[in-house]
């Protein structure tokens, strides 16, 4: 189902939770393993992707259609996990890199996650970059949005994102060159 038909449907009191369930529907699976792929485990990107879906509902009414829906959700799930991790290491009083190490350490730990060394010594990288330039590599690399887009869910400009991208691959590349000559 089309976005436009189901914002139709949804501005139609008698549809509304309907016209709610098929964008969940529709929607779910990205929102989950973006939020995944941002705070690692199952059970808080399981949560978080919840309260995605409640704001959604919440301010759906009120949505201008100045973005896609997609990219309007994604930035809703995008504000939440930067807001999630950053009230995580403030909570623990964590520094960037022992958040980094616990969510390697879920990693290891997940067998779900758990793919050949290669994608595991990529996904340990991943996580030792600051939240935003995971979230940008994340964007481009795993779900190949263009600049443009990732600009409308960021809030940052293209040329902003392209210099964060470029540096969080070189970060990734130091990582795996770094960690290829110990083992």
């Amino acid at each position: 189902m089309e976005d436009q038909e189901i914002l139709a449907k949804f501005r139609d009191p008698a549809a509304r939770n309907v016209a709610f369930n098929q964008l969940v529907r529709k929607y779910q699976s990205k929102v989950y393993w973006h939020v995944r792929k941002m705070v690692v485990d199952h059970d808080d990107a399981d949560d978080l992707t919840q309260d995605v879906f409640i704001k959604v509902w919440n301010h759906l009414e009120n949505f201008r259609q100045d973005a896609s829906l997609f990219t309007w959700i994604y930035r809703i799930a995008t504000n939440e996990c930067l807001s999630f991790l950053g009230s995580k290491r403030r909570k623990f009083f964590l520094p960037l890199n022992d958040v980094g190490a616990e969510l390697t350490a879920k990693i290891e730990a997940d067998e779900s996650l758990a793919g050949d060394e290669v994608e595991l010594k990529l996904q340990k990288a991943i996580l030792r970059l600051p939240d935003k330039q995971r979230l940008v590599f994340n964007l481009r690399y795993y779900d190949e949005m263009p600049y443009e887009q990732m600009a409308e869910v960021t809030g940052t400009s293209v040329g902003a994102l392209k210099a964060s991208y470029h540096h969080a691959a070189k970060k990734i590349e130091q990582y795996i060159n770094d960690h290829a000559q110990n083992d």
